[in-house]
């Protein structure tokens, strides 16, 4: 294979590096293009432009293949923790026993945030979107640690920096959720787990002796380790675009929370029960919507379904339907919505109209019905996800300032007015 390709241009030849990764991926190398030939790209939505090299995420759409540094889903989901695959997406490796241990005690003992945070929490209306108000307390850790704003740190400061947004997510996130239904806020236990300690946090009253259920404990990080990282998507690259001005970890990862919110990234799972709570308004019947679906005139779609990615099944779909399973199986939801839930799963698993089309369902619709069943409320949805999600947000950060990357600035090509005269109101 040719090392490079070649640009035939007004008369000119222009040579641009292959660049292939360990996976056999490859790539034009078109840094230097404009400087050659006065030539950019166009690429809306930066579909087919990789914006960087990254060491952390292997994703194949085609076959179904997701790998946090190697590792198949499939086998951390089954053998690893949260906190442990956290530690391997950040730091390349996973954790001895020794490492484990540290890691895990450093993140407990910083789940606590500044009483000054209840101040601020009370200053949101009570209708205020939970991600709003995550987004906003995270922005606000700089102010509470601005030794975080240096951008020249040691490693021992960037660890702290991660230590603590992975330790007061979850505080974080539960308190906005608490400050929304008007509830007492919670403080977290050092005896419990990450995800039991969240659960407890949400649920629980101050003076209930709360124990999760060890099968929603086990779904829920199940979930969060299935969204740890998913490549170069769009928060995780606004995470890197806006650490790429050396802006700080919390208000880096403030703006991937942000970007997560919009309901085309973060909002599939929620969309999925507005979907099945419209069905069960319209007298709950799946099979009319189900033909609804296979109607190509008809505007409605399935949320849920299929991938934009995933041309295969989801990988992360295959290993959540059985935590969705367990979980409705153990809390014996009784729950119309999730009955109609699994009549359009069972039928788009059969239906030769889905097969053919490899329309299953994917994980933000086992998700949704998971968060359903666990009394978490839709608007709550994003924010779980954001739990999930923030170590890949984090390792992207890191990779991205370890590799020295220059500041994020894309191009453009001009289409407005040509230049032109200005002229006083009057004339105009």
């Amino acid at each position: 294979m040719s090392d490079f390709a070649e640009l035939h241009f007004e008369g000119e030849v222009y040579k641009l590096p292959v660049v292939e990764g360990t996976e056999n991926e490859k790539a034009l190398d078109i840094s230097k293009m404009r400087g050659q030939s006065g030539l950019i790209t166009i690429d809306p939505g930066y579909k087919n432009t990789g914006s960087t090299e990254s060491a952390i995420t292997f994703l194949d759409g085609e076959k179904g293949i997701l790998r946090y540094r190697g590792y198949p889903i499939e086998q951390l989901a089954e053998k690893s923790s949260f906190l442990e695959v956290a530690y391997l997406i950040i730091y390349g490796e996973l954790p001895n026993a020794e490492e484990l241990k540290k890691w895990e005690t450093e993140i407990t003992y910083h789940t606590l945030i500044h009483e000054d945070f209840k101040v601020l929490l009370e200053g949101f209306p009570s209708n205020a979107h939970p991600m709003g108000v995550l987004s906003s307390c995270v922005t606000a850790l700089t102010a509470f640690y601005p030794d975080s704003l240096d951008p020249v740190r040691s490693k021992d400061e960037v660890r702290i920096s991660i230590v603590r947004l992975m330790a007061k997510l979850p505080t974080l996130a539960s308190w906005a959720y608490k400050n929304e239904i008007g509830q007492p806020l919670l403080y977290p236990k050092n005896n419990m787990d990450y995800a039991s300690n969240f659960l407890r946090m949400m649920f629980a009253t101050p003076a209930e002796d709360f124990t999760p259920d060890p099968v929603v404990v086990s779904a829920l990080s199940t979930l969060l380790i299935l969204h740890a990282d998913h490549e170069q998507n769009c928060s995780t690259s606004t995470v890197r675009i806006v650490g790429s001005s050396h802006a700080s970890l919390y208000a880096s990862v403030s703006a991937g929370i942000n970007a997560l919110w919009g309901p085309l990234h973060g909002g599939a799972n929620q969309a999925v029960i507005e979907m099945l709570e419209a069905i069960k308004a319209d007298g709950g019947d799946a099979d009319k919507y189900l033909a609804k679906a296979k109607d190509k005139d008809d505007p409605f779609r399935l949320m849920g379904f299929g991938h934009r990615v995933y041309k295969n099944f989801d990988p992360r779909a295959r290993i959540i339907k059985k935590a969705a399973d367990d979980v409705l199986g153990k809390l014996g939801v009784n729950d119309p919505i999730l009955e109609i839930a699994k009549k359009l799963e069972e039928a788009a698993l059969v239906d030769p109209y889905f097969v053919e089309r490899k329309l299953y369902p994917n994980v933000d619709f086992y998700s949704g019905i998971i968060y359903r069943a666990l009394g978490i409320p839709t608007n709550m949805f994003t924010v779980m996800f954001a739990l999930g999600r923030l170590p890949g947000w984090i390792g992207q950060w890191k990779e991205m300032r370890e590799n020295n990357e220059p500041i994020g600035r894309p191009r453009q090509v001009y289409t407005g007015e040509n230049e032109r005269d200005y002229k006083d109101v009057g004339s105009r």
